[in-house]
């Protein structure tokens, strides 16, 4: 990375920590990204706001050296590092995954629950990573949508009931392995 692209890219995180609805903007038509001499690397952008794994995500990506960016709808506890970016948008309920999907470019690694996020990160070409550690791919999100809509319309016609499913150390060590993976498959396929 060049000496005028790390200072840009230092100014403007300063200015995405001062005042958080600030944008990192494109310079030169290009977004400032972490570069490994001429090599892209991917980043990270997590789903904040009721992502169980923000802890697990941060140590994988600082042992990798790759810029990890938790996007919120409110200040939180976050884990701290050179590494680590925040966001807190405050404009409304999907400005989370809004700002997330304008972010992304292919080959980055978004972790969210949040199934519409999931399928726009994906048609950006963005490697998507559910909480719990399940890859989602062209088929698997189209499945997700729909069977998110059937229980909100069975939801809404019927008595039913939703129960959240408790996230348990077999989950958490599903998703360490999962984005353990898919970095490793992102980083050969850039080589």
């Amino acid at each position: 990375m060049g000496y005028v692209q790390r200072v840009l890219s230092l100014t403007l995180d300063s200015l995405n920590d001062l005042h958080p609805t600030l944008r990192h903007k494109n310079v030169g038509g290009r977004s400032l990204r972490q570069f490994e001499g001429d090599r892209y690397l991917m980043q990270i952008y997590i789903d904040a706001d009721a992502c169980p794994v923000k802890d697990e995500a941060a140590k994988v990506a600082g042992r990798h050296n790759l810029i990890i960016h938790y996007v919120s709808n409110s200040h939180m506890r976050l884990p701290v590092g050179n590494n680590v970016k925040r966001m807190v948008v405050m404009a409304g309920a999907d400005a989370a995954d809004d700002w997330i999907v304008e972010q992304v470019v292919p080959n980055d690694i978004v972790v969210t629950a949040d199934i519409p996020l999931a399928a726009r990160a994906h048609k950006k070409g963005a490697r998507v990573i559910s909480n719990v550690g399940k890859s989602f791919t062209e088929d698997s999100i189209g499945m997700a949508l729909a069977m998110r809509d059937l229980m909100t319309h069975l939801r809404e016609t019927t008595e039913m009931r939703g129960s959240n499913k408790v996230f348990t150390p077999a989950d958490r060590s599903q998703f360490l392995q999962e984005l353990e993976k898919v970095i490793q498959l992102v980083k050969r396929s850039v080589l």
